[in-house]
């Protein structure tokens, strides 16, 4: 489904990507996982569009992603960044209705269809009685549900998600990654995510990417990527990997005083 092959991009600045491939197929649960500076966000933003290639390819379903109209990306792929800022604020309802735009007629007006799966996503993400609430009275969990019911909103077979997580509480990473799993296992979308959490993501990914340098380092499930050597190349610490108890998945144990 997605495919990216000698991909070379960055910013003004300098590249970041070097001769990266890779690929993902539907119905896997993707974890991108590495040091700051390795590439991971670059490379999400390089599938969306955001920044331009020096060199390589990037398709969709064995479509350019360069012959795509914005309107068209946005049907096959759904992107959640790092920060989701808006310059005014919507309500929960109305956040998640702009994830029907790219289905839109030529009225612009809102489908029956389009309000049924808006209120199945709220229902299901427990936002229902939040919808007539403003975006800056929510929490931050409650936040990330209603960028993640926009997302899939959009109905697309691909989802990113950039550091989603990364300002959340425990708790709320929890639950959000059991949501994820659950959508996974229910609609079989690719999900390619961004984390700094490697214990979490090695508990609900069943892949896990590497990257260092603006490359790839190493790509497998998680007992295969997650390892003591791995994990020292990767981010030049000393780890000890065991075994989550409750999931028999690789965890690491921090180094302490």
């Amino acid at each position: 489904m997605l495919n990216i092959q000698g991909l070379c991009a960055g910013y003004q600045t300098g590249e970041i990507l070097h001769n990266l491939s890779f690929s993902g197929v539907k119905g896997e649960f993707i974890a991108l996982l590495g040091p700051n500076g390795a590439g991971k966000s670059t490379l999400l933003k390089a599938i969306v569009g955001f920044i331009k290639r020096s060199s390589g390819t990037i398709t969709i379903a064995d479509k350019s992603i360069d012959q795509f109209t914005r309107k068209e990306l946005a049907s096959q792929l759904a992107f959640i960044p790092q920060d989701s800022f808006h310059q005014f604020d919507f309500t929960v309802e109305e956040l998640v209705y702009m994830g029907r735009f790219p289905y839109l007629n030529f009225i612009q007006k809102y489908s029956v269809e389009d309000r049924d799966i808006v209120e199945s996503i709220m229902n299901k993400l427990g936002l229902t009685k939040l919808k007539n609430r403003y975006l800056n009275e929510l929490s931050g969990g409650e936040r990330q549900r209603v960028f993640l019911a926009r997302a899939l909103a959009q109905d697309t077979e691909l989802l990113l998600l950039d550091e989603t997580f990364s300002h959340l509480d425990i708790n709320h990473q929890v639950e959000l990654m059991q949501l994820l799993h659950n959508i996974h296992q229910e609609t079989g979308k690719l999900i390619l995510l961004v984390s700094h959490n490697i214990n979490l993501t090695a508990n609900f990914c069943d892949r896990v990417v590497l990257m260092k340098e603006g490359q790839i380092k190493a790509d497998g499930i998680p007992s295969e990527t997650i390892t003591e050597e791995l994990m020292k190349e990767v981010y030049g610490m000393d780890f000890l990997i065991k075994p989550n108890e409750l999931t028999n998945r690789p965890n690491l144990i921090y180094p302490g005083i």
